[in-house]
């Protein structure tokens, strides 16, 4: 005898032709995902800050005094250089500033590459405006020179003043960038396609993000290359499809999407007021009631006046004093165990909090043990 066909297969057919048309026409729910290369960096490949001293000229009297004693000692130095002899004393340096410059090396920076550079006054000069930065070495940490920088600057700013002493300013006129006017010249050696492992770094540690970031490349590959070595880091072994193919690699490890997970967290800003509350906040079972007190005090000053032809009557001014006290009655709110930041959001509202109000339940509840979160006040 036959058995009766069965029921379940029809329906799960039916079930992946539902969730196919959803995903087709976009309607199925979409997971947080975010591409590994928003929050993550392969280890080695960074950029470099470079720095270096420099002079700006050409200035409309707006530069350094004459107190600035490091202006006048470079401004001597330079023109010894080039063959000019001149005493410090009898440099003008109204036209001319002492700046620093500084700049970012990207990685794989190579020879002739340009780079925005900025210029920062360390005198006592009021305007960079339409000046020039003279050749200035750039330095890395090891004392080697990396790029060289000159051009006009721009500082995206003005200021004009009075002989009264009024001024109108616009931004920071003692700043400046020099666009494209940083001119590599050493490049940072470092070859990807000698290395047979791969070291991914989170921007913020995370055990769980980092298991989904070895999960993803690992499912991304077709293989178990990814590993986990702590909450911060992932090794990647090169595949063998991809030796010599490092930049390849990286690409394809890049462009994977990755849901991560962060620590619940309630943000608060006093000075300003503003309370920030992530997805996962949750509250334990407890019931709240916060009410305003608030005192009023007026004060009245009465004149009194004798009567006419008093003998001994003078005029004297009484103080009267008003005293009002109002003290908020809000309703206590239950709020039960596991309640997520929407039913949070809306019981608050329901008592009508202020956002002072709701720092300091915030930081009650924190106190009770109620709010299952960190709570950082900034």
């Amino acid at each position: 005898m036959a058995s009766p066909p069965s029921t379940a297969a029809p329906i799960l057919r039916a079930l992946r032709v539902i969730t196919a048309v959803l995903v087709l026409f976009g309607l199925a729910p979409d997971l947080p995902a975010i591409r590994i290369k928003d929050i993550a960096t392969f280890r080695g490949v960074r950029s470099n800050q470079l720095v270096g001293y420099g002079l700006v000229v050409g200035l409309n009297g707006t530069g350094d005094s004459e107190d600035a004693i490091v202006t006048l000692q470079s401004m001597s130095s330079m023109l010894e250089r080039r063959g000019v002899t001149v005493n410090p004393d009898d440099i003008k340096v109204k036209n001319v500033a002492a700046v620093m410059v500084t700049t970012e090396l990207p990685p794989f920076a190579r020879l002739g590459n340009r780079l925005d550079t900025l210029v920062n006054s360390i005198g006592d000069a009021k305007n960079l405006q339409g000046g020039t930065l003279l050749f200035t070495p750039l330095k890395g940490a090891d004392g080697q020179v990396y790029a060289v920088a000159q051009g006009a600057i721009s500082t995206g700013g003005f200021e004009a003043g009075g002989a009264s002493g009024s001024k109108v300013q616009k931004n920071f006129p003692t700043v400046g960038r020099v666009v494209q006017g940083a001119l590599v010249e050493r490049e940072i050696p470092f070859n990807l396609n000698q290395k047979d492992t791969l070291t991914l770094a989170l921007n913020k540690p995370d055990f769980t993000t980092a298991t989904r970031v070895a999960q993803a490349i690992n499912a991304g590959l077709a293989g178990s290359a990814a590993r986990t070595q702590d909450s911060g880091t992932i090794h990647v072994a090169v595949p063998p499809d991809y030796v010599n193919h490092i930049v390849q690699l990286i690409a394809a490890i890049e462009s994977l999407n990755v849901s991560p997970d962060t620590v619940s967290r309630v943000v608060i800003n006093e000075r300003t007021g503003t309370v920030i509350m992530g997805e996962n906040v949750r509250i334990s079972t407890v019931a709240i009631a916060h009410g305003n007190l608030s005192i009023q005090i007026q004060e009245n000053k009465n004149v009194s006046q004798p009567l006419p032809f008093a003998p001994g009557g003078r005029t004297t001014v009484t103080p009267e004093s008003d005293l009002l006290v109002q003290e908020g009655r809000k309703p206590l709110y239950l709020m039960e165990s596991g309640v997520s930041i929407g039913d949070v959001v809306r019981a608050l509202n329901a008592l009508g909090v202020s956002p002072r109000d709701l720092i300091s339940i915030l930081q009650a509840l924190k106190a009770a043990g109620a709010l299952q979160a960190e709570l950082e006040v900034i």
